[in-house]
C-alpha cells in the first residue's frame, strides 16, 4: 500500500523532485533523478543553494532568522546541481545533522523545533518592544512570526 502524501512528503517531493512518490525516503534523490542536464541551470541552482547556505550560516548566529529551512533548500539545490556539494553539506558538522534528519525521516527533531520557537518568541518580543509606537511595524513583525510558527508546526516532529 503506498504511503499517504503528508505535508512533509509533499515538500520532499517538491524540493527533491523525486520521480516516484512511493520511492523510499532513504534513497538519495540523486540516485533516482541525477543532476539537471543543463550546465547553465545547474550553475543557477548551485548559486541559489550557496545563497541559501549563506543565509543558514547567518541564521546560526542571528536570532529570528531560521537555519534549518535554508539548509533544506541548500540541500535540495545541491542535489540537482552538484552531488559533490550535496555530499559536502551532508558531511558538515554544523549543517549536516539537520539535512540528514530530513532526508532520512522527513522530520525536524523536537529539540530543534522547540529552540526555533523559543528564539522566534524572544526575538519577536524584543522587536515589538523596540518598535513601540509604530503599530504597523509591530503588526508586520507579529505577522511574519505567525507565518514562521505555522510553517514550523506543520513540519512533523520526530521524538
Amino acid at each position: 500500500m503506498p504511503k499517504p502524501i503528508t505535508f512533509a512528503r509533499r515538500l520532499s517531493l517538491d524540493c527533491f523532485a523525486m520521480s516516484d512518490p512511493n520511492q523510499s525516503p532513504h534513497q538519495s534523490p540523486s540516485q533516482s533523478t541525477g543532476t539537471h542536464p543543463s550546465p547553465l541551470v545547474r550553475a543557477l541552482i548551485l548559486g541559489c543553494g550557496a545563497l541559501a547556505l549563506v543565509l543558514a550560516a547567518i541564521g546560526v548566529v542571528l536570532p529570528g532568522l531560521p537555519t534549518t529551512p535554508f539548509v533544506l533548500v541548500a540541500g535540495a539545490c545541491f542535489v540537482r546541481a552538484s552531488p559533490r556539494a550535496h555530499a559536502w553539506l551532508l558531511a558538515s558538522r554544523v549543517f549536516g545533522p539537520a539535512l540528514r534528519e530530513w532526508e532520512a525521516h522527513h522530520t525536524i527533531p523536537r529539540r530543534a523545533k522547540l529552540i526555533a520557537l523559543l528564539m522566534m518568541a524572544t526575538s519577536v518580543s524584543v522587536s515589538v518592544w523596540y518598535f513601540s509606537g509604530r503599530p504597523w511595524l509591530q503588526l508586520a513583525i507579529v505577522g511574519a512570526a505567525a507565518v514562521g510558527i505555522i510553517a514550523i508546526t506543520l513540519i512533523p516532529t520526530r521524538r
